[in-house]
């Protein structure tokens, strides 16, 4: 994975592939095919120019830089995991709100990677849709500002971005950690291991603080071998559990930030002859499509994946017809805990 760093503020204007080119020390060739992803670049050359693209804010479409003259009628959407069946329900809400209006969708997955964002961010303004719905991989300003700068409406989604000026329309994340986690406190839990994201993606960290929250309120401390951090994958799950099932003492529960590290972690904590909940207690945020399950086991909170994108939608084609409030807006819609059968009280 190759990691854009931001150095100082974006330059929006007539930036051209020599302007890059002379940033990232190649020649403009070089730059189109980076851009196009066509022929063979190298990945220290890639990361260059990549970084110099971010820097300059340069779109290749000189077209996308002038004012438009017309709709494309077409929006796009970015997500970092289109796998997720959270972001599955995300990108149904979106079309059929976008196709009433008479809109089409594009669809871009990122896999939570800061470069192949900004390439398919690119190639979208180039493309001139008329509006973007963003996941962002992290919680950075730097894409938010290259959409922005090419007068191109954006409403992030799902994510928050601290200080960022920009449409947000996301769930309240440490108010469904907390109450998970105040649930398993109930139960009469105290070792309760949280597996997490990676630092700087809004969710995984507004999680780790209801987690907090909740723990606080006891008073009991938290170690930091309690915390464990990895990626909203499967296998980051797996590994992350059984590592956690190893610690001694060993938690009495698990908390999994998303739905597919609980998925992980149920296979790891299977692989180790551990039942759920006797041996130990498991509750994740997102709730799991019945496919995925033989049957509503796993005690969730639920965020409305449906009505966010729905709002998400509608906010982006206000915005693009001119209708939104002025000032931005930043929608947080509640959380819903739903208790079913993987945790259990503790004796005693």
């Amino acid at each position: 994975m190759v990691t854009i760093p931001y150095i100082g503020q974006i330059i929006v204007g007539m930036t051209t592939i020599h302007d890059v080119a002379k940033r990232a020390g190649v020649a403009p060739i070089t730059v189109s095919r980076v851009i196009n992803n066509s022929g063979y670049v190298s990945e220290g050359t890639r990361e260059r120019v990549e970084t110099a693209v971010l820097e300059l804010g340069y779109v290749p479409s000189g077209p996308a830089r002038s004012l438009r003259l017309k709709r494309t009628n077409s929006i796009a959407l970015v997500l970092t995991d289109i796998t997720n069946p959270f972001f599955t329900t995300i990108a149904r809400g979106v079309e059929d709100v976008a196709g009433a209006a008479g809109y089409t969708v594009t669809y871009c997955n990122t896999d939570e990677d800061e470069s192949k964002e900004l390439r398919n961010i690119s190639l979208l303004l180039q493309q001139q849709v008329d509006g973007i719905l963003l996941v962002p991989a992290l919680s950075k300003v730097d894409t938010v500002n290259l959409i922005e700068g090419y007068k191109v409406p954006v409403v992030v989604l799902d994510r928050r971005i601290p200080e960022v000026d920009a449409d947000i329309v996301r769930c309240d994340s440490v108010d469904g950690a907390y109450k998970l986690v105040s649930y398993l406190l109930k139960l009469g839990h105290r070792r309760i291991a949280i597996l997490t994201g990676p630092e700087g993606t809004s969710t995984a960290d507004d999680r780790l603080a209801g987690y907090k929250w909740a723990m606080s309120e006891y008073g009991l401390d938290i170690g930091k071998d309690w915390i464990f951090r990895g990626t909203f994958t499967q296998d980051s799950g797996f590994d992350m559990a059984q590592r956690a099932a190893r610690l001694n003492p060993r938690p009495s529960a698990i908390f999994a930030a998303n739905n597919f590290i609980a998925i992980g972690a149920m296979k790891a904590l299977q692989e180790l002859a551990l039942s759920v909940p006797e041996d130990i207690s498991l509750v994740g945020f997102d709730d799991l499509p019945e496919s995925l399950v033989v049957f509503p086991f796993l005690t969730v909170v639920a965020q409305p994946a449906y009505q966010m994108a729905q709002e998400a939608t509608l906010l982006l084609l206000a915005r693009i017809a001119g209708e939104a409030p002025q000032e931005r807006q930043e929608l947080v819609l509640p959380t819903k805990l739903i208790i079913r059968l993987s945790a259990e009280r503790l004796p005693g």
